[in-house]
């Protein structure tokens, strides 16, 4: 079986063909620009693959309630051509086949706990810190969502008392993207991100906020293994300082499952699907609308 799949960022759109146990045949890679070429290049690239189903991880806000009118658009983006933009719809101008929808993040989660660094469980959080910050949940082996998906990337966090940064998201200025995404590390130290490496203060600040975030996941969520994605996240020295804020904040609060062993470096990790986390949980998506009917 042959399924499509889009992963729809705000930087770039990665589409591939893979199968039913996730592996990827052939994919494209190409930036994300104005709907109408982005778009039409999604279509070129899918038109001869023979696909049964399509699955789409897209960047957000996006409307995932079928009883809606906009179900399958992309909605208050601050991309505006992107804006109220029905991406669900076009797709299925051109290719009569199930389609499946959802952020992103929730299409990387889902990957990670069907393929990757989660399976086995019923349960994962997936977290991607890059041009923003997401996350998708799986619960029970269902996808969290109530009235519209998760934006966990807007959380508030508490400031750190000696950074004066007022935030950089056009929302809500200090949230957890606010401050800890790649463009708010570009402001804030007037390089990006993979040019500081070597600066220890920016990845001990930048723990201190992704901790928060991480630390509110594990309390209101509890899932059962968290995986941190993105570009940002590449930083190697990065995710012992995130676990290591992660302990201290919990203070042995939640002494349950890998937490209560202090095996938080097995609990807190890296997308055993790397940078294809995205792609595969698209092809997922694809798979459930497929075996849905939808």
């Amino acid at each position: 079986m042959l399924i499509g799949g889009i992963e729809a960022g705000g930087t770039k759109f990665v589409c591939g063909v893979g199968n039913e146990h996730g592996e990827i045949i052939d994919q494209v890679t190409f930036p994300t620009t104005v709907p109408e070429e982005t778009m039409g290049q999604v279509i070129s690239f899918f038109q001869d693959k023979s696909i049964e189903a399509i699955g789409i991880g897209s960047f957000g806000p996006i409307d995932i309630n079928k009883e809606s009118k906009t179900y399958g658009y992309i909605t208050e983006t601050p991309k505006t051509r992107w804006k109220n933009y029905h991406i669900v719809g076009e797709i299925q101008k051109h290719f009569p086949v199930p389609v499946g929808f959802h952020t992103d993040v929730t299409a990387a989660a889902l990957a990670e706990v069907t393929w990757g660094a989660a399976k086995g469980l019923d349960s994962c959080l997936y977290i991607t810190v890059g041009t923003g910050i997401g996350a998708g949940a799986i619960n029970n082996g269902k996808i969290v969502e109530g009235m519209t998906h998760p934006e966990m990337g807007h959380i508030l966090v508490r400031c750190h008392p000696e950074d004066q940064f007022e935030g950089f998201c056009p929302y809500h200025g200090n949230c957890l993207e606010g401050m800890a995404a790649g463009p708010a590390i570009e402001k804030r130290w007037n390089k990006k991100a993979e040019d500081l490496s070597n600066h220890k203060e920016v990845w001990e600040l930048e723990a201190y906020y992704l901790a928060q975030g991480i630390m509110n996941y594990i309390l209101t969520l509890s899932p059962k293994k968290i995986v941190c994605g993105g570009g940002v996240m590449k930083q190697e020295q990065l995710l012992p300082l995130v676990r290591e804020n992660v302990r201290k904040l919990l203070n042995g609060y939640v002494p349950v499952g890998e937490l209560a062993e202090g095996n938080i470096d097995r609990y807190i990790v890296l997308p055993k699907l790397g940078d294809k986390a995205g792609l595969i949980g698209a092809i997922r998506l694809g798979q459930e609308a497929y075996n849905k009917g939808m």
